[in-house]
């Protein structure tokens, strides 16, 4: 291959396929509690409608059994996703004890309390890729915020390099606790998509 179409990655840029998917306790229940669901629930819900629609004659003009066996792919891609999250996943939990540097500097599963140039205060917790939810302040280890603040301490000041430009940051507290990840919950509707209808 030519040099010209080869890239190397930056450095402070995060490998595409992370050979560790770091995640809290409660971000493996989450993937675990929806890889379940499709495999026990929902992959089980649309094969029976696949084998109704495919026992309805011609498949080539068959919406029902067209749109199922769509569906069957996205559920199989989807738990092959799982899987391999989960088997690549290294569960770091934010309340383990710690001692010297880790105890008091950002590293992953921190909660860090930090201000911008104009003293405007925010709180983040660093997590997993696979359990962001800016809802709740739960920001990527790999983000630029959550590499700004790795390793930091209070008192420090680090450097976000966002998108928007660059911004000087204080940390203000660095502190190891429970972080709450919102359960897997069943998608709103999905028992209706895969019923068959009445014969």
């Amino acid at each position: 291959m030519r040099q010209g179409f080869t890239r190397r990655p930056k450095a402070e840029e995060p490998a595409a396929n992370h050979e560790k998917n770091y995640i809290t306790p409660g971000g493996i229940e989450r993937l675990k509690a929806e890889r379940h669901y499709l495999l026990t629930k929902d992959r089980p819900a649309v094969v029976e409608v696949v084998a109704w629609a495919a026992s309805n004659g011609d498949r080539s003009e068959n919406a029902d059994y067209q749109y199922s066996k769509r569906r069957l792919r996205q559920i199989d891609g989807r738990v092959r996703f799982l899987t391999k999250r989960i088997e690549a996943a290294e569960v770091v939990d934010p309340e383990a004890p710690r001692t010297g540097q880790r105890a008091t500097r950002a590293f992953f599963g921190a909660t860090v309390r930090y201000a911008n140039a104009a003293g405007e205060e925010r709180v983040v917790s660093i997590v997993g890729t696979d359990e962001v939810n800016l809802d709740r302040n739960h920001i990527s280890w790999a983000s630029p915020l959550g590499r700004a603040l790795m390793r930091a301490a209070e008192d420090d000041e680090v450097i976000l390099h966002a998108p928007g430009g660059t911004e000087t940051l204080t940390v203000l507290e660095v502190r190891y606790e429970r972080i709450s990840v919102e359960p897997f919950e069943v998608p709103s509707g999905s028992e209706v998509s895969t019923k068959k209808p009445d014969r």
